[in-house]
């Protein structure tokens, strides 16, 4: 898996860069088809951070999530999350794609 680490309008520390590194382990383990992983951090004048997170998948279109907050480790922390919940329900759907569920209130 490649990870692509890049900032605009802000230096990236060696911390952050290994924060992140340790964090994107999360979506290898919740989906193993991964191919790479770019990261792109953007401070943003009165407003904070914007990271934006695009998992290539195979056989599949690109994952987006973004997320804007005051705090660089909480923002990684929420784009993560939402990635994670991205993959888990790609997951899903491979699985359950030849047995869907069935409403049967009816």
């Amino acid at each position: 898996m490649i990870v692509n680490i890049s900032a605009k309008h802000l230096d990236l520390t060696p911390a952050i860069e290994q924060y992140i590194r340790s964090k994107v382990t999360r979506l290898e383990r919740h989906f193993d088809k991964v191919l790479q992983i770019n990261f792109v951090i953007e401070k943003q004048p009165h407003h904070g951070f914007h990271v934006e997170l695009i998992t290539d998948v195979e056989h599949h279109e690109d994952f987006i999530a973004n997320s804007t907050h005051d705090d660089l480790y909480a923002c990684v922390d929420l784009v993560l999350d939402r990635g994670v919940r991205q993959l888990t329900d790609h997951k899903d759907r491979l699985r359950n794609r030849k047995h869907p569920e069935i409403d049967k209130t009816t």
